[in-house]
C-alpha cells in the first residue's frame, strides 16, 4: 500500500463516519482511528510491522538438501539471466497484462522499454495502479501470468539493458 492509497483510505475513514478501520497484509499492519467526539478534527494512524509469527515459517532446513543435486542444470540459465535486468512488483495484488480484456497487452516479449512507459497494471485494493518501467531495454521474459497474485518485490519481467 503506498502513501497516496493511505492517505485516501484516512479521508475515506474521516467522511464515514466509521470509528476504526484495521488492514493487515503480509509486510504490514495499519490501524486509523477516528476520535470519539466528531467535533475534534484528528485523525489517528497507527502503522505497524507484521506480527513476528510470519518469520518463524521461513527456517524450514528440510528444501535446502533437495535442491543440492539439481544446481549444475540451472547454473547456465541463472548466468544467462544474471545479465538481465529484473522488473519487480512495487506492490501486492493481481497483475494484469492489459488494461482490459479486449485491450492490447502493454508489453510483449521483444517490446522495448523506457522509464515512465506502463508495462502492466496491478490491482490492489479494487484500485488499478499502473506500473511503469524504470528501465530501459528489451523485454526477454515476463515472468507472471495474466490475472495472478504477485507478492511485492516478486520479479514480474526480465529486460535485456544491451
Amino acid at each position: 500500500m503506498n502513501l497516496s492509497q493511505i492517505q485516501e483510505l484516512i479521508k475515506f475513514v474521516a467522511k464515514s463516519g466509521v470509528s476504526e478501520v484495521e488492514i493487515e497484509q503480509k509486510d504490514f499492519k495499519i490501524t486509523i482511528k477516528t476520535p470519539a467526539s466528531r467535533k475534534e478534527k484528528e485523525v489517528q494512524v497507527i502503522a505497524a510491522p507484521p506480527p513476528a509469527y510470519a518469520a518463524q515459517l521461513p527456517p524450514p532446513p528440510a528444501p535446502a538438501p533437495a535442491p543440492t543435486p539439481t544446481p549444475p542444470a540451472p547454473a547456465s540459465p541463472a548466468k544467462e539471466e544474471s545479465k538481465y535486468l529484473t522488473i519487480k512488483a512495487p506492490m501486492i495484488g493481481t497483475f494484469y497484462r492489459a488494461a482490459g480484456p479486449d485491450k492490447p497487452t502493454f508489453v510483449n516479449i521483444g517490446d522495448e522499454v523506457k522509464p515512465g512507459k506502463v508495462i502492466c497494471i496491478i490491482e490492489a485494493m479494487k484500485l488499478f495502479n499502473e506500473i511503469e518501467s524504470e528501465v530501459s531495454g528489451k523485454v526477454v521474459k515476463v515472468l507472471v501470468d495474466d490475472a495472478k497474485p504477485v507478492e511485492y518485490d516478486q520479479p514480474l519481467f526480465l529486460v535485456d539493458p544491451s
